[in-house]
C-alpha cells in the first residue's frame, strides 16, 4: 500500500517517504512509527499500542516514544501546537488527523532490486558502544571511549551501514540504563558493536563483535593482541577483520580519512581525555581540558585535531567573560590562532574548518565564519556539529535550515532550539519563538536531569522574555525561576543566565508595581556582574519609583560610565544601552535613530536580535516608536 497525505507519499514496498519526488531521510524506527499511524489514520493509537509495535519485548519509557514522535513531526514540518498531521491526545496517545489517500504499490522492477537492496543496507543503523575495560586498569580506562571513537570512524568507510554519531550513542546509554537491547531500541539500531580489552603490562588484547539485534547473533567477530604502543594498528585490524567477514574479497579500509591525526599514543590519549573534560560544559573542567590539549600538542606539534580541541577550550574560557563590559579578547585571539593552525595543518579536516567558524563568530567575523562552516559541511555532511556551527555562523533562513539538519542528526541537542528561536524573535514572530522554546526547554530539562553531554541553558530565560513581551508576567516569573534553578555557577554560561534571570525578574516586578522587590532583584543581579548596564538602569528606575533620588542619581551616573566603556569595547551593546537610557527619558525618536545606526554599522548576523523582547524597551516596542528599528532587524533576519 502507498499512502498520500499533504505533500508526502509513503511507499511501504520501497520503505521510503517522498516529498515532491525527493526522499525524506527517516530512520527505520520513525518510518515504522509513521506507517503504524497511517494504518490507523483517524483513530486514536494508544501509547501502549505504539510501544508494543515499535519496541516489542523491550522495556522502554514513554519518553522514547515522545522523542520519536517529536522527531517525526520535525521531519514532516508539523507543529505540535497546531498540528496538521499528528495530534497528541493528552495522556492517552496520538491520532493521525490529515486526510490520507491509499493506493496499491507498483511491484518493484527486477532491474531495481540490487540498488534497492543497497539503499536498504545503508539505512541499517549501527551503533558502537564503549569498549569494556575487563581488567579494570584505571590507567587505560580512557581507551574505552577512544577505541569506540576510532572504530566508529573506520566503519564509516563501509557502505553497508549508517554509523551513528558516538554522542547519540552515549546519550542513549544514559537514557536507557545501558543494556544492549534498550540502547539499540532507543536508537533504532539494527546492529551494535560491542567489545572489550584486557591490558597486561605493555600488551593489550582486544575482542569485538557486530551483533544483529533482530536475531541476537554475531555477524562478524574480531580478536587481536599486541603491544599497547601499536594500539592504532590493532584497532584497524579489528575493523579489517569485520570487513573480511562482511565483504569477502575486501581486506582493508581506506585510511585517507582518520579519526585521529597523530602517530603518538600519548598525544591521542591526551586529546581523548581533553574532550571528555570539555564536553561536560563545566567551567571547572575547562582548565583541565586546556591542559590536556596543550599536552597533546607538546607531544605532537602537527596534531591538527588537538589544535581544534584547544581552540574550543579557549573559546569556552572566553565565553565565560563575554558578558563583561570588556571581555577577555586575548583568550579569543589565542582560540582563533589555534583554529587557523589546525586548518593550516590539515585543510581537508572538516572539524578544523567548523571550529574556525565557531570561534570567528565571537570575533564578529561572521562572513568568514559562514564560509568556513559551509566548507566543513561540504567536507563532512553527516556531522551534527558542523551543521550546528553553520547555524551559529549564519542567520535568517540559512540558520533555520542548518538547525533543521542539526536536529535531524541530533534530536536532543537543546541549544538548536535556542538558535532557531533567536531568528523568530528578531523577525518579531513571538508565537513561533514560543513554540520552539517550549520544545527546547523540555529537551533541556531532560538533558540536565540525566547529566547528558552538552547541557544547554537559557531556554527558560528567553521563553520568559517572550511571555513578558506578550504581557504574561506570571508565566514569565515562573520561567525565570526555573532558569535560575538550572543556572548553576559551574555550568558554562551559568553565572550569565543567573544574572539575566534576576534582571528579568526585576523587570517583571517593575511591571507589577512591586518596586522594592524589583530593586532587590536588580541588586542581586549586580552582585554577579557589578557593571551590568541593564541591571544598573533597572535599579535606577526602581529607586526613582521608590522616591530615593540619591540612589537613582547614583545608578544613572554609573550607567553613563558603563556606557563609555562599552562604546570602546562593545559598540552594538553600547547602542542598545544608550537606547534604554533614551527610552527611560521618553526620547523615543532618538532611541530609534541610535538603534537603526547600530544595525547599519553591525556586521551581518544576529546583532540586536533581543530588541523585540528587551524589557526596558517594552514601552517603545509595543507601539510605533521603534518601527524603523524593528523593520530593519526583521529584514536582517530573512
Amino acid at each position: 500500500m502507498t499512502y498520500g497525505f499533504g505533500p508526502f507519499v509513503v511507499d511501504r514496498a520501497r520503505y521510503q517517504v517522498l516529498r515532491d519526488n525527493a526522499v525524506i531521510e527517516l530512520t527505520p524506527k520513525l518510518l515504522d512509527l509513521l506507517l503504524h499511524l497511517l494504518d490507523n489514520s483517524g483513530t486514536l493509537v494508544t501509547k501502549e499500542q505504539l510501544l508494543d509495535a515499535l519496541w516489542p519485548g523491550v522495556n522502554v519509557s514513554d519518553n522514547a516514544l515522545a522523542q520519536a514522535v517529536s522527531e517525526l513531526r520535525q521531519a514532516l514540518g508539523d507543529d505540535p501546537a497546531s498540528p496538521r498531521f499528528i495530534k497528541t491526545v493528552a495522556r492517552r496517545g496520538y491520532r493521525f488527523i490529515a486526510p490520507v489517500s491509499k493506493t496499491e504499490s507498483a511491484p518493484a522492477r527486477a532491474d531495481r532490486v540490487e540498488s534497492t537492496d543497497s539503499r536498504e543496507r545503508q539505512t541499517q543503523l549501527i551503533a558502537v558502544l564503549d569498549f569494556s575495560n575487563v581488567t579494570g586498569d584505571p590507567d587505560s580506562g580512557w581507551l574505552a571511549a577512544g577505541m569506540a571513537e576510532t572504530v566508529t570512524g573506520d566503519l564509516r568507510a563501509l557502505d553497508r551501514f549508517r554509523v551513528l554519531d558516538r554522542r547519540l550513542v552515549t546519550e542513549a546509554i544514559r537514557r536507557t540504563g545501558g543494556s544492549l537491547e534498550a540502547v539499540a531500541a532507543d536508537l533504532s539500531a539494527s546492529y551494535v558493536v560491542v567489545g572489550s580489552y584486557q591490558r597486561h603490562g605493555d600488551r593489550i588484547r582486544i575482542t569485538a563483535r557486530i551483533v544483529e539485534m533482530s536475531t541476537g547473533e554475531a555477524v562478524a567477530e574480531a580478536k587481536v593482541d599486541g603491544l599497547l604502543t601499536d594500539i592504532f594498528d590493532l584497532q584497524d585490524l579489528v575493523v579489517g577483520q569485520f570487513v573480511r567477514q562482511l565483504r569477502p574479497g575486501h581486506s582493508a579500509i581506506s585510511k585517507t580519512t582518520r579519526a585521529r591525526e597523530t602517530p603518538s599514543l600519548e598525544a591521542f590519549r591526551a586529546f581523548t581525555e581533553g574532550w571528555l573534560h570539555l564536553e561536560t560544559l563545566d567551567t571547572r573542567e575547562i582548565p583541565k581540558a586546556t591542559e590536556k590539549f596543550e599536552h597533546a600538542i607538546k607531544v605532537d606539534a602537527r596534531y591538527a585535531l588537538a589544535y581544534t580541541g584547544l581552540a574550543t577550550a579557549q573559546l569556552a574560557a572566553f565565553e565565560e567573560t563575554r558578558s563583561e563590559n570588556v571581555p577577555d579578547h586575548a583568550r579569543l585571539a589565542a582560540s582563533i590562532g589555534n583554529a587557523r593552525k589546525a586548518v593550516l595543518l590539515d585543510d581537508s579536516l572538516a572539524e578544523a574548518h567548523a571550529t574556525l567558524a565557531f570561534v570567528l563568530v565571537s570575533d564578529s567575523a561572521t562572513a568568514e565564519a559562514r564560509l568556513s562552516a559551509r566548507h566543513a559541511v561540504a567536507l563532512e555532511s553527516g556531522s551534527w556539529r558542523h551543521f550546528f556551527r553553520l547555524g551559529h555562523a549564519s542567520w535568517g533562513d540559512e540558520r533555520l535550515r542548518a538547525v533543521d539538519n542539526t536536529l535531524a542528526l541530533y534530536p536532543d541537542f537543546a541549544f538548536a532550539h535556542f538558535q532557531m528561536a533567536m531568528v523568530h524573535v528578531a523577525r518579531g514572530h513571538l508565537r513561533e519563538a514560543e513554540t520552539v522554546l517550549r520544545q527546547g526547554a523540555a529537551v533541556q530539562d531532560r538533558q540536565i536531569s540525566r547529566g547528558d553531554r552538552y547541557p544547554a541553558l537559557g531556554l527558560h530565560w528567553l521563553l520568559a522574555l517572550v511571555r513578558l513581551a506578550q504581557d504574561d508576567v506570571g508565566e514569565a516569573l515562573e520561567e525565570l525561576d526555573r532558569e535560575q534553578q538550572l543556572a548553576q555557577p559551574h555550568r558554562l554560561y551559568g553565572r550569565e543566565f543567573e544574572m539575566n534571570s534576576l534582571f528579568g525578574r526585576g523587570a517583571c516586578l517593575l511591571r507589577l508595581g512591586r518596586v522594592e522587590e524589583a530593586a532587590d532583584a536588580f541588586r542581586r543581579a549586580l552582585t554577579l556582574y557589578p557593571d551590568h548596564a541593564q541591571s544598573t538602569l533597572g535599579h535606577h528606575v526602581a529607586s526613582r519609583a521608590m522616591g530615593d533620588k540619591d540612589a537613582a542619581a547614583a545608578a544613572w551616573r554609573k550607567a553613563a560610565s558603563i556606557l563609555t566603556t562599552l562604546s570602546r569595547a562593545r559598540p552594538t551593546e553600547a547602542a542598545i544601552v544608550r537606547s534604554h537610557m533614551l527610552a527611560i527619558d521618553d526620547d523615543a525618536p532618538h532611541a530609534d535613530a541610535v538603534l537603526c545606526k547600530a544595525l547599519d554599522d553591525a556586521p551581518p548576523g544576529f546583532a540586536g536580535w533581543t530588541l523585540p523582547v528587551e524589557p526596558l524597551l517594552a514601552q517603545l516596542t509595543r507601539g510605533t516608536a521603534l518601527t524603523k528599528t524593528l523593520s530593519r532587524l526583521s529584514e536582517r533576519a530573512r
